[in-house]
């Protein structure tokens, strides 16, 4: 894992495009406004890191495909938290995404209290859902901390132990083949 500090420009960029456009056009399982601008946080940061064109709502519905790397199509996952990541803690995946047509998932998680984005790991799609969990709508999900929730949509996790660790840019870059 690696962290990047969340610029105030980035921020700032991340929630116009939140703002001006609506980035939950599924029809089901779309993030609220505060999902969508973690979502486009996670994007905007990385957008900036590897040097491509950042995420706009002009386009249109990406079909889960933030980020093409060494020809790959690769979907970055963002998580809202307020304490830096732990070897032990899950991501997660709404289950309506699962039939979209990428080849990697990229987990970042987005600290709030410290503003850094935490690039947590990626993992192949075949990989993934060989490794992650999935809980049906409606289950019944607990936290580290003791707090719970209901999933509103499917949901699939899996364990930050489960993801290729990277240790830098250059070692994610180099690794998605």
């Amino acid at each position: 894992m690696f962290d990047v500090k969340v610029s105030q420009e980035q921020l700032h960029y991340a929630k116009k495009m939140v703002d001006d456009y609506n980035f939950g056009q599924r029809g089901y399982g779309d993030g609220n406004k505060s999902e969508q601008l973690t979502g486009i946080i996670g994007q905007t940061v990385f957008a900036d890191l590897i040097g491509e064109k950042r995420p706009d709502g002009l386009t249109g519905f990406d079909g889960g495909i933030d980020f093409f790397i060494n020809g790959k199509r690769v979907d970055i996952k963002t998580m809202t938290r307020k304490v830096p990541v732990k070897d032990y803690y899950v991501h997660n995946f709404i289950g309506y995404q699962k039939n979209y047509d990428v080849d990697y998932y990229v987990f970042t998680s987005y600290n709030t209290t410290s503003r850094v984005l935490t690039i947590c790991g990626y993992i192949g799609k075949e990989d993934f859902f060989e490794k992650a969990s999935f809980f049906p709508k409606g289950s019944l999900r607990k936290r580290s901390d003791g707090t719970s929730f209901r999933t509103f949509a499917p949901l699939y996790e899996i364990e930050q132990a489960d993801l290729m660790n990277v240790n830098d840019i250059t070692s994610l870059l180099n690794s998605i083949t």
